[in-house]
């Protein structure tokens, strides 16, 4: 490995598995609420079974200590600290014993905060972590790079968090491939090659992702230009300069050459010889291009090429003793071949540094030689990796000597497939996606779809007051209720789908609601439908106090996922490192945690 320092120390398997135990504990009584369906809030009384508080009660505790965390977070944290050591798991305050109702929200919310990712020590700082991969070695900047130009503020964001992680590995293991699952729209490849001179694949199981993603990348590779100008400004700005003082030179050696030819005496034909006035222009304009170089060579090896060419092609204005005689004694047309061949080689030399998007739909068991023919040591990453592509990306890297390390932020966790979710029924299906590692495969532990589908929701929305989408959520849960018992229909396998957006009030969106479930909605009249408005209006305020408990519990879900995927790779005998890293900003980017994982050196 190239860097000298040693990387953080993380928590082993047994204190992970000891987290997990306590999370467990908590989530037992508090999963309900997750796995609650806010469609099924009126016709199941959710309010009435789950929670045993006025939702007055609720939202303003709620609302309080999710301000007080984000306005004094390190106070926030210090008190979880005091009351995980004095036993937070004294689990019949927060719950009810015999009715499993929630009985103190200011217990519950003190509970969530300390079963959360930030507050469990098991995130290594990002920081301390590029520190201990380049060592002492300086942070290759590269130009003053601006993706926001080309990509939204958030994929800006999370483009060049990653990218940077990504080449400060590539480095610490002396590696130039690397491979994106799930490449989508090809932003992550196209920096990590663009940038930081990285061999990419992108692999996207879309055949329309990858076609879309080739015409992105040409675009950014033209656009990538842009950032070259001022260099070639420079080099060209030289080139104008070095012209005009070759004119004034030739001017003068005109003049010597025609005083010489008129007093052609030895000490004449000595110092034309000599040619004393050349050496000093000479220097002076190889120092300049000295100068000039060096200046480039804080671009990358790609950059370095492309602006040396732009040098290179400026040889018929220089000087004759600013140049090599061999070179200079080569013909013009010559030149030109040799100029051919040369950026032929220099465009060999950068194969290297491309991006290639490829498709292919990849599971646990995808053979990579079978997708990439020139497989060699290699990194393994993953922006967003929708359901059970995350999991299958860990798998994949613990499977494959090749890849030396990988780092995946997963998303999309109602996607997710669960081992335990329907035991009944049979499946051919051999790896999941929850869970991955031992001891909840031994609990046989199932999180639900709704628990997860809650594990996606951003509390960052509370914290920075763009609130919950309470109305819309009242409009469906009422809608329900009428189905119920206007229809005789309990469940219904079809969708409403973005109806609220579309609609002028209660009483449309009812209207077109019916209509696309293909009910007859001319059989209710218009005052049936606000009778129910009217009668669960008042009781808005239990589904919006219930839809902040499932928010505020939210970040223990994604807790278990990403301690399952972090205690799998503890579990494996050839990774010499593993741990999570809070890569981006959470009001930027609501999922912002890394897996990284390094394997022992061979």
């Amino acid at each position: 490995m190239a860097a000298s320092f040693p990387l953080p120390v993380t928590q082993d398997l047994f204190t992970l598995r000891a987290t997990l135990q306590e999370l467990l504990q908590f989530l037992r009584k508090a999963l309900s609420i997750s796995n609650a369906h806010t469609v099924d809030f009126y016709t199941e009384s959710v309010w009435a079974e789950l929670v045993d508080l006025p939702p007055e009660t609720v939202l303003r505790v709620l609302r309080k200590a999710v301000a007080e965390a984000e306005a004094r977070p390190s106070e926030a944290r210090l008190l979880v600290e005091a009351e995980r050591r004095s036993g937070i798991t004294n689990f019949p305050k927060i719950f009810c014993e015999t009715s499993q109702k929630l009985v103190s929200v200011e217990a519950f919310a003190l509970a969530v905060r300390s079963y959360s990712v930030p507050n469990l020590g098991i995130c290594t700082p990002f920081e301390q972590l590029l520190t201990a991969l380049r060592g002492n070695k300086k942070q290759r900047t590269g130009e003053n790079v601006k993706p926001d130009e080309f990509m939204n503020l958030k994929k800006s964001h999370e483009v060049q968090a990653m990218s940077e992680l990504i080449s400060s590995i590539a480095d610490y293991y002396r590696i130039k491939q690397v491979i994106d699952l799930g490449s989508g729209k090809g932003y992550l490849s196209s920096f990590l090659s663009l940038k930081y001179g990285l061999k990419v694949y992108g692999i996207d199981s879309s055949n329309t992702n990858t076609h879309g993603a080739e015409e992105r990348n040409r675009k950014l590779k033209k656009h990538w230009k842009v950032y070259h100008t001022r260099s070639k400004l420079d080099v060209n700005g030289l080139a104008l300069k070095m012209a005009k003082e070759r004119k004034v030179q030739n001017e003068i050696k005109y003049k010597v050459d025609f005083d010489g030819m008129c007093n052609n005496s030895p000490a004449n034909q000595e110092k034309m010889s000599a040619s004393g006035f050349l050496p000093d222009f000479s220097d002076s304009l190889i120092s300049n291009i000295r100068t000039q170089m060096e200046n480039l060579h804080v671009y990358s090896h790609r950059e370095e090429n492309l602006c040396f060419e732009n040098a290179f092609a400026l040889i018929d204005l220089l000087p004759i003793n600013a140049i090599e005689p061999a070179s200079f004694q080569t013909p013009k047309r010559k030149m030109s071949e040799a100029n051919k061949e040369r950026r032929k080689l220099t465009s060999k030399s950068n194969e290297s540094n491309i991006y290639s998007p490829l498709t292919s739909f990849i599971t646990a068991d995808s053979e990579l030689h079978d997708i990439i023919k020139d497989l060699e040591d290699c990194l393994m990453v993953g922006l967003h990796t929708c359901g059970d592509l995350a999991p299958n990306t860990l798998r994949i890297f613990t499977s494959k000597s090749e890849i030396k390390g990988v780092c995946s932020v997963g998303c999309c966790y109602h996607l997710l497939s669960e081992e335990f979710e329907k035991p009944q029924k049979e499946s051919t299906q051999e790896k999941w996606g929850f869970p991955m590692c031992q001891y909840l495969k031994e609990e046989r532990w199932c999180c639900g779809r709704n628990a997860r589908m809650s594990a996606c929701l951003a509390l960052e929305r509370v914290a920075v007051g763009q609130g919950l989408p309470t109305e819309s959520l009242f409009y469906r849960a009422v809608l329900q209720d009428i189905i119920k018992e206007c229809y005789g229909i309990t469940k219904c396998d079809r969708h409403v789908g973005k109806i609220y957006s579309k609609s002028s009030s209660f009483l449309d969106y009812v209207r077109k609601s019916l209509k696309k479930l293909g009910l007859d909605e001319s059989k209710l009249p218009e005052k049936v439908i606000m009778d129910y408005y009217e009668k669960y209006k008042p009781r808005m305020n239990e589904l919006e106090a219930f839809n902040m408990l499932k928010v505020v519990l939210a970040p223990c879900i994604e807790t278990l996922i990403l301690l399952d995927r972090l205690c799998y790779l503890k579990e494996q005998e050839d990774i010499a490192w593993a741990t999570l890293v809070k890569l981006f900003d959470p009001v930027k980017s609501p999922r912002c945690y890394a897996i990284i994982a390094l394997k022992k050196q061979q």
